[in-house]
């Protein structure tokens, strides 16, 4: 797993005003840009260590990096160990 994906903040693309009215073309161009940003990201969906347990990422296309992971990695080597069992992290006896 990649522990180093860099996660930093959104370039704001500038776009040139045509004299068109505002609600009509401006709407076209923030959907389009929105699912250009979308389409640059994927879900990727793995089975976990243990027997019904999946793990979700979602990765960059163009660096292959992993953006997000759920659960996270941490979590993810916490279920792998022999004397796991769910629930056991918090104790909530007190």
């Amino acid at each position: 797993m990649n522990n180093n994906a860099k996660i930093g903040p959104v370039t704001p693309v500038v776009v040139a005003t045509s004299g068109s009215t505002a609600s009509g073309d401006f709407s076209q161009n923030r959907s389009q840009q929105d699912a250009e940003r979308a389409s640059r990201y994927r879900l990727v969906i793995e089975e976990g260590s243990r027997e019904g347990s999946f793990i979700y990422k979602t990765l960059d296309r163009v660096t292959g990096e992993v953006v997000r992971q759920l659960p996270r990695e941490q979590v993810v080597e916490l279920t792998s160990q022999d004397d796991y069992v769910a629930g056991a992290v918090i104790d909530t006896s007190v």
